[in-house]
């Protein structure tokens, strides 16, 4: 047993097995002291070295891999008195134990594996999807979240979707899976109807998309309670990134009996939320008042009739 371990009483409980995460003596335990790593052959080639041993990618990978999450781990990296590590989330989860080796963790900090980390260069986790650039370990998770070639969520909104691709996948999938209506050109005309407009409780989600200027956008149509008022709102996004969103534009229109209510805007990037966009009303909004007055007749049933466009900007 290490110097001042006990042996944890608490099992782990997970819904996953954990397998042991064997770290040899001459990785974890070893008590010389760590150069600083310098890539080697420009470090693109996935090779890297730290006195005098040279590491692969998938070694270095492994070796900042957490063993409970598999997330590459970022400081502070803990490590028990044995030398296994583990990330600060994990942890926590693991109510202070080792899930390696069951003795108690302590607070002790791997700082030597935080200093080989912070002088490794590694490609970012999209590669494959079209980014091919090299980032600091410590500057690799940021770009993540930000990257232009990291995967979209599907549009939809009826449900709880959790699909994800680029953007030829999640046309396919919108139009076999889900069943959206799929139009071409730049103009539409289309009619909403609800036999019974009270029931707003349960919103009523339409989605069509559009295939215009050699790109995707979104119509979506709906009924949701705006406080205490029920509301009808229209809006559009783009299927790609907010950039390129920002170089079109879109209006809409629903009118009757002499009345008309119009909206000019951008369309939203998919990457912002359907809930995100509904949230902040930026789109058209018509009060269900005035909704079942443009429907006519006795009220009953809502019969919305909404036109509109998209132009692309010069």
């Amino acid at each position: 047993m290490a110097p001042g371990a006990g042996t944890c009483k608490e099992v782990l409980e997970s819904h996953h097995s954990i397998s042991d995460y064997d770290i040899t003596m001459s990785k974890s335990e070893s008590t010389s002291t760590v150069t600083k790593p310098s890539p080697i052959l420009g470090g693109k080639h996935g090779l890297y070295s730290t006195n005098g041993m040279h590491y692969s990618t998938n070694g270095v990978h492994e070796l900042l891999e957490c063993p409970v999450c598999t997330s590459l781990m970022y400081p502070p990296i803990h490590q028990c008195p044995n030398g296994h590590t583990l990330c600060s989330n994990c942890k926590i989860r693991v109510h202070n134990c080792c899930p390696t080796c069951r003795y108690d963790l302590g607070n002790i900090r791997c700082l030597a594996l935080e200093k080989v980390a912070e002088s490794l260069e590694l490609p970012c986790r999209y590669q494959s999807l079209g980014c091919h650039d090299i980032f600091p370990y410590y500057g690799k998770l940021k770009h993540e979240q930000h990257c232009r070639f990291r995967p979209y969520n599907c549009p939809y909104a009826g449900s709880e979707c959790s699909v994800t691709g680029d953007i030829p996948t999640l046309v396919a999938h919108l139009k076999d899976d889900h069943k959206v209506d799929m139009h071409d050109g730049c103009t539409f005309n289309h009619r909403y109807v609800k036999s019974n407009p009270h029931e707003v409780e349960n919103a009523t989600w339409m989605l069509t998309v559009f295939n215009c200027f050699g790109r995707q956008f979104c119509l979506h149509f709906e009924a949701f309670q705006l406080g205490m008022a029920p509301v009808y709102m229209a809006f559009l996004r783009f299927m790609g990134d907010d950039n390129d969103a920002k170089k079109f534009s879109y209006s809409l229109e629903v009118g009757a009996n002499g009345r008309k209510l119009m909206w000019q805007g951008i369309p939203r990037s998919i990457r912002d939320s359907h809930r995100k966009v509904r949230d902040s009303q930026d789109g058209l909004i018509i009060q269900r008042n005035l909704a079942l007055y443009f429907s006519g007749g006795d009220r009953q049933e809502l019969k919305l009739r909404v036109t509109g466009r998209i132009w692309k900007e010069e």
